[in-house]
């Protein structure tokens, strides 16, 4: 089967699911979307791919359907009052869900899908809104070996890194571990050069140093000379969002009964600080004395 021939429906058109959903057109997908706002569905329209004026529209005649969602109540949600539709598809759908959400809620509707003849992967992806619109997200996905395979022509669209890790569920852990550990990143990263500042090293040279030894990170090697250094503090992803996958990766430890002192102390100070949730994430790595420091 062609792009061409392959119907691809995404729900949501947010920054991410915006920029898949225009990368997909763009490689021949037939792809259509739908998002609550009418100026998102105006951008995707003006992006190649056609607008549902309804959720409902994005289940019909659908081969594959991408989420990108808030949280994994409105995965569930969307899947459920979709339900009647999945029932009557003649061939198997498979949902690729890329939010960021919980492994538990991942497992349930994977098996549930199974059982009407369709597929669920857990996606969650790594790339911020420019990866999505350039095809270059990392994806770590959960699910079966058949339904991954089913989907490779879009994923492969969609991610420069495609990275089946596990059943369904695991691409969610992945995830939240991921993200745990960049939270933790943008806080010690930033607490690292308010040091080198103290002390008398420019913040410059002793990122240079992190970058070219074992202190490096992607938050140190990406995040902060793009956005932190400069104070744009624009990368396209918020403190919200951040705080929702720490406080979930959290939540995953108790669960599980991970002990993790550090991460509990990180957790802590993303849930404390009084940026607010509208704030981009990268603020956390703030390292300058402001008016506001005691």
């Amino acid at each position: 089967m062609t792009t061409k021939e392959r119907a691809i429906g995404v729900v949501g058109l947010g920054a991410m699911g915006l920029g898949m959903a225009t990368t997909l057109a763009s490689n021949g997908f037939a792809v259509k979307g739908f998002d609550l706002s009418d100026g998102r569905r105006k951008l995707a329209d003006e992006g190649g791919v056609a607008p549902c004026e309804t959720l409902a529209d994005v289940f019909v005649d659908t081969d594959f359907i991408v989420f990108s969602l808030p949280t994994a109540k409105d995965v569930a949600a969307v899947v459920e009052a979709n339900l009647d539709a999945l029932k009557a598809a003649d061939d198997r759908v498979v949902i690729i869900d890329t939010s960021t959400s919980e492994p538990d809620v991942s497992r349930d509707l994977a098996a549930g899908l199974n059982a009407l003849g369709h597929g669920f992967l857990d996606a969650p992806v790594s790339g911020g809104p420019a990866g999505a619109a350039s095809g270059m997200l990392t994806m770590m996905i959960g699910g079966r070996d058949a339904d991954v395979t089913r989907a490779k022509m879009v994923i492969d669209a969609m991610a420069a890194k495609a990275l089946h890790v596990g059943p369904s569920g695991a691409g969610n852990v992945a995830k939240l571990v991921n993200n745990l550990l960049a939270a933790a990143h943008m806080v010690t990263t930033g607490e690292g050069l308010k040091l080198a500042l103290s002390a008398g090293l420019e913040p410059e040279q002793a990122l240079k140093v992190l970058n070219a030894a074992s202190g490096k990170s992607m938050i140190s090697e990406v995040h902060f000379p793009t956005w932190v250094m400069n104070d744009r503090f624009d990368s396209g992803f918020t403190m919200g969002l951040m705080r929702k996958d720490v406080r979930l990766a959290s939540e995953l430890a108790a669960r599980t009964g991970a002990a993790l002192p550090l991460s509990a102390a990180v957790a802590r100070l993303w849930a404390e600080s009084p940026l607010d949730n509208a704030d981009d994430f990268t603020r956390m790595g703030a390292f300058r004395a402001t008016a506001n420091d005691n």
